[in-house]
């Protein structure tokens, strides 16, 4: 019979924590928050969902004018930058729905049941929409869309159509595959021993779903409201400016929006509770004593 490893915090020394014990200490994570109230789950929530859109407006901003670049390279700068908002969750200490999938690794364990998991999830959730929805009305009331004459907002809009137009098992694929990316970042921090760790640890995967054209959920709750909102309510003044209109995007409505956001957030689901932390409970605690 195997042996228990030992709890992260018996381990002596700064070496970074093994994946066993990375196991352990996501799995105490997770124990703990589900313990949380429903109000810090909302707060933590809203929070991170904040964070992400705001890395999500530092991507637009970066990857505007960009066109000169070749293609791999603006999406390469605009990963880099939009890793901001998964540091800020993770150091800032945030709670954030596509990470939270890895609490599946404490539910299998039996430290929390189901309902205290679709507890934590649902509550995490509404935070993160009400933090991601925020965070676009307040940079759209800034009229932010305006700076660069215009050009930020079509850059917006132009980020926002592309994921509207995607087709449902196209978009349910790429957000398995983007999750797998986000909860590898979060396994990862687990074993770090300083901020400066955490960090180096996040950027790499978050960049590469970015790089990749990847769909997160959360990060899609600021850009698509965002796209929709500069697409409904702009003045002429810049359309005027941008040389476009709004019918040049068709495909930007609030059913795509919806639709986008709603098979995200299942792709994703299966992507970091399935293919990362299932699979890493597997390996490291399904036969550890109880």
């Amino acid at each position: 019979m195997s042996q228990t490893p030992e709890k992260p915090e018996h381990v002596v020394g700064i070496d970074a924590l093994l994946p066993s014990e990375m196991a352990l200490a996501c799995e105490m994570a997770g124990a703990a928050k589900a313990r949380r109230d429903v109000v810090g789950l909302l707060v933590l929530g809203l929070l991170a969902g904040a964070f992400i859109a705001l890395g999500a407006l530092f991507m637009t901003v970066v990857m505007t004018g960009s066109g000169d670049l070749p293609w791999g390279i603006a999406r390469l700068l605009g990963g880099l930058v939009f890793s901001l908002g998964l540091i800020l969750v993770i150091v800032g200490g945030a709670e954030l729905f596509t990470g939270d999938s890895l609490m599946i690794i404490a539910c299998a364990s039996r430290r929390i049941s189901p309902g205290s998991l679709l507890r934590a999830w649902s509550l995490v959730y509404v935070g993160n929409v009400a933090g991601a929805l925020g965070t676009a009305a307040l940079v759209f009331f800034a009229r932010h869309y305006e700076l660069g004459n215009g050009a930020v907002g079509e850059t917006a809009l132009a980020i926002a159509s592309a994921k509207a137009a995607l087709p449902t098992t196209q978009l349910f694929l790429l957000a398995v595959l983007c999750n797998v990316l986000v909860c590898l970042a979060v396994w990862m921090s687990f074993g770090a021993r300083t901020l400066t760790d955490k960090i180096m640890v996040v950027v790499p995967p978050v960049t590469a779903f970015v790089a990749a054209g990847f769909e997160h959920s959360i990060a899609n709750l600021y850009f698509l409201p965002y796209g929709l909102a500069v697409k409904e309510w702009a003045g002429p003044d810049f359309w005027t400016a941008i040389g476009q209109s709004a019918a040049d995007y068709p495909t930007l409505t609030v059913g795509s929006a919806i639709h986008n956001i709603g098979v995200a957030t299942v792709g994703n689901l299966v992507g970091g509770s399935l293919m990362v932390g299932a699979v890493y409970w597997f390996v490291y605690l399904r036969r550890r004593r109880t």
